[in-house]
């Protein structure tokens, strides 16, 4: 099994000939070329990093590829040497010899053309935390991607942080809102919140063309639920959290604002259905249970807050009135805040499992749809 060892360089014209060089006496010529040439030359080291690495492999062949000039025709010479040494030498594998982060930008050159075992990076000992910081640091700076995301959000807050401290009169406050621009901007960077509302518009005026239900039931949705928030704080704006709690608070905007969500979801989801209804596509399980989940998260919401209510004396007990059917005569009952939720939570259930039985149903035909169509 031959290998060819690698060392790569971009940059400055090598002393002594033009690449490639190649074979073990024509490499510890150029060494000492180069070495002649600048002794602080990073390349000599490199060189002599390649003959070490051919002396301890067998049937090992050395050679040097480098190109000049700018960065593409440096590349395409890199290549070209690399193509005319694989047709010569026909090497089943190689190991590349770097010693700058620069000239490891080459490895992918290299690899395209043949197989690579390894990447031999040479550091000076004596420099070697110095010089791989420095080219982290190049490289970094030289990523505008990166510049963007780290550099620009660091220097906003050393500017924003005296502004603060100037209108505020208080490092803590001036701190908090560094640090809730900071999570607000992981959040829209992690969440890829900015991809969605590039998305957006064109998303919206394709389902306008299209014609599409569901944007019609999303406006809908998007209202509806703006609804059922205000409904909620209106309905806990006159209670005083310090006399029954915070969570009772919570529980009350829950009860009432759950409603108006709930019908929020069946709005969305309904346009959804019908739109793969109308394009006659294949129905997913999926959407056609969403809205049987909806209900059934909206009853369970809805059944514990109550709960909690009545526990508390918000609410009073829930009561079932008297009614009359003919010769039959019911006289009421009163449920306590355990049954009331009993039936809240069994409701919910039932409508879940509704909707698992619905779904399956519309998936088993749409399967055997298909396999009729096919058929024929």
């Amino acid at each position: 099994m031959s290998t060819l060892v690698v060392c790569l360089h971009r940059g400055d014209p090598l002393p002594g000939g033009d690449p490639p060089v190649v074979g073990r006496e024509a490499v510890e010529s150029l060494v000492t070329a180069v070495g002649v040439d600048d002794p602080e030359d990073s390349r000599v080291n490199c060189l002599l990093e390649g003959l070490r690495v051919a002396e301890d492999i067998d049937d090992a062949t050395v050679a040097v590829i480098a190109g000049t000039g700018d960065a593409v025709t440096a590349d395409r010479q890199v290549a070209r040497q690399t193509e005319d040494l694989v047709a010569e030498l026909d090497p089943d594998s190689a190991v590349v010899v770097v010693d700058s982060a620069e000239d490891e930008r080459l490895v992918p050159i290299i690899e395209s053309r043949i197989t690579v075992d390894a990447v031999d990076r040479v550091v000076v000992r004596q420099a070697r935390d110095i010089e791989s910081t420095y080219y982290l640091l190049k490289q970094f700076l030289a990523d505008e991607q990166l510049r963007k995301t780290v550099l620009v959000p660091l220097g906003a807050a050393l500017l924003a942080f005296p502004i603060l401290l100037f209108v505020s009169d208080s490092p803590t406050v001036a701190l908090g809102a560094i640090a809730a621009a900071a999570g607000l901007s992981l959040l829209y960077k992690g969440l890829g919140i900015g991809t969605y509302i590039a998305r957006m518009p064109g998303q919206i005026r394709e389902a306008m063309y299209a014609g599409q239900v569901s944007l019609v039931t999303y406006v809908v949705a998007a209202g509806l639920a703006l609804v059922g928030f205000f409904a909620g704080a209106l309905s806990v704006s006159g209670i005083e959290a310090g006399e029954v709690g915070s969570v009772i608070v919570g529980m009350r905007f829950a009860y009432d604002a759950v409603p108006w969500l709930t019908m929020a979801a069946l709005a969305a989801s309904a346009g959804r259905l019908l739109d793969e209804f109308i394009r006659n596509d294949d129905i997913g399980t999926a959407y056609v249970n969403l809205p049987f989940v909806a209900i059934a998260v909206g009853l369970a919401v809805r059944g514990f807050s109550a709960y909690f209510l009545e526990r508390s004396g918000i609410f009073p007990p829930a009561e079932i009135p008297a009614m009359e059917f003919g010769p039959l005569t019911f006289d009421g009952l009163l449920l306590s805040s355990g049954t009331h939720l009993a039936l809240f939570i069994l409701g919910s259930i039932f409508i879940s499992l509704v909707g698992v039985r619905i779904a399956a149903y519309v998936s088993d035909n749409d399967v055997d749809i298909g396999i009729e169509e096919r058929s024929s």
